[in-house]
């Protein structure tokens, strides 16, 4: 082909797409296979199974429309993450999956508007992690005999990653033993998770503030691709 007729063939083809709008994605939580029937959402994504570091992003859904409220850098565990369903206790993995957010705790006072159900920790709270208790993977005002304190987390020892924290209910509403316990979306600490998802404390305070309990929020837990992804949950 001659030049001038490249050149108008060029011509023709910019002219043609200029125009045209670039192409946009749907937002994470329309590409799910689920997102909890509410209409607010966190996701916690990593770039893989071996990640430590990722974003947590919430959302919100109005009219059928997702829009993105806000985000941060999230940690995850020293381990990586792992599929929810097969997970072993004491893995320093955190578990993928969608879960509902039962209650909010801290070492602080609640953030001014918050209004999920919140709980302050004093001297007598802990998380049962003891498999052999009948309070496993609970809350406990006060160690029940059944429950090793050895196995268990005094959560008035974690001032900093407790100061506000959600409750994520993986293995919470029908337990399996050694599946795992203790998992929440917290402060960071100094470094990665045991298992759970953390963010900064300006960013948590702002995820409480925001949660409304009747819009049911759930949490996703996930990473771009693989068997993990978090579209699959």
């Amino acid at each position: 082909m001659r030049p001038a007729v490249v050149c108008a063939a060029v011509l023709a083809v910019t002219a043609s797409t200029a125009g045209a709008a670039p192409a946009v994605s749907e937002p994470l939580p329309a590409r799910m296979a689920d997102t909890g029937g509410g209409d607010q959402l966190i996701t916690a994504e990593a770039p893989g199974k071996d990640s430590t570091t990722g974003e947590v992003i919430w959302w919100e859904n109005a009219g059928g429309t997702w829009s993105r409220i806000g985000s941060a850098e999230a940690r995850f565990g020293a381990n990586g993450l792992t599929e929810g369903r097969t997970r072993e206790q004491g893995t320093s993995t955190t578990p993928t999956g969608l879960y509902d957010l039962p209650f909010a705790f801290g070492a602080d006072r609640a953030p001014a508007g918050t209004g999920v159900a919140y709980r302050k920790v004093t001297k007598k709270s802990w998380w049962c992690e003891d498999n052999a208790s009948t309070s496993y993977n609970r809350w406990v005002n006060g160690l029940p005999e059944d429950c090793a304190a050895e196995e268990s987390e005094h959560l008035i020892g974690y001032p900093e990653q407790y100061r506000w924290a959600l409750v994520i209910g993986f293995n919470y509403h029908k337990r399996v033993e050694n599946r795992g316990a203790g998992i929440f979306l917290h402060v960071n600490g100094r470094g990665t998770t045991a298992g759970c998802v953390s963010v900064p404390a300006s960013a948590m305070r702002r995820i409480l503030q925001w949660a409304d309990p009747d819009s049911a929020p759930y949490i996703a837990i996930g990473t771009t691709s693989g068997a993990t992804r978090i579209t699959r949950y």
